[in-house]
């Protein structure tokens, strides 16, 4: 059995309703629970994102955001 690597940090984190979901349903599929989710994805965040489309689509959330604050 693999061993599980222990979660040493928490932080209060505010979420659309929309990223949440895809949290889950991500965590749910890989087998994880949602702190490990969030930890792999950070964790590998520069293997997973595409760089020339990050900027253009932080553009597109800010805007969708109130004031661009959550």
């Amino acid at each position: 059995m693999p061993k599980r690597f222990r979660m040493t940090r928490r932080f209060p984190a505010a979420m659309t309703e929309d990223g949440y979901r895809k949290l889950t349903r991500f965590a749910d599929d890989a087998g994880l629970n949602r702190a490990e989710a969030l930890s792999f994805m950070f964790e590998n965040l520069d293997k997973l994102l595409d760089a020339d489309e990050v900027p253009s689509r932080l553009r597109k959330f800010k805007l969708t955001m109130d004031g661009g604050k959550l």
